[in-house]
């Protein structure tokens, strides 16, 4: 046998899909934070982007789990993130993770990485609990703050 190079291993077209989605939440997450105005009043930016208005806030005068997610998402990226944090702490959280989990991911692609076969080692369980964990005392929070 030659010293032929190795092969690169073939990566599952689920990969392509996982990457298309970091570099979309990446130009996504940029986009609506820099090209929407934060709505002082700490919820309503998303109708900027020709959205309703949020029904629960609108019938029953409370905040639905995601209002001001928007606005903080802006807000920090408008350089302002104590306010993100303070609007809506679970906006603030994925203004931050959402860039940073799809820059992990484009780099682990470019270190020859297959995304699919990373997202299957994931144990999702505990991050999604976590995640909805914070997402509801976050509401909680934003309903008190209202």
């Amino acid at each position: 046998m030659s010293d032929a190079e190795p092969q690169e291993e073939r990566r599952a077209p689920e990969h392509f899909i996982l990457l298309g989605i970091a570099l979309l939440a990446i130009a996504g997450t940029a986009a609506l934070g820099l090209l929407v105005e934060p709505d002082p009043r700490g919820f309503g930016t998303h109708e900027q982007l020709g959205m309703a208005p949020c029904r629960t806030m609108d019938l029953v005068g409370i905040p639905c789990p995601g209002c001001g997610v928007t606005t903080s998402v802006s807000l920090l990226w408008h350089g302002e993130p104590w306010a993100s944090f303070l609007n809506q702490p679970f906006g603030f959280l994925l203004g931050l993770l959402v860039p940073l989990i799809a820059s992990l991911a484009i780099y682990r692609h470019l270190r020859g990485a297959d995304l699919y076969a990373d997202a299957l080692k994931i144990g999702w369980g505990k991050p999604l609990i976590g995640f909805a964990s914070v997402m509801v005392v976050a509401w909680i929070y934003k309903v008190i703050q209202l």
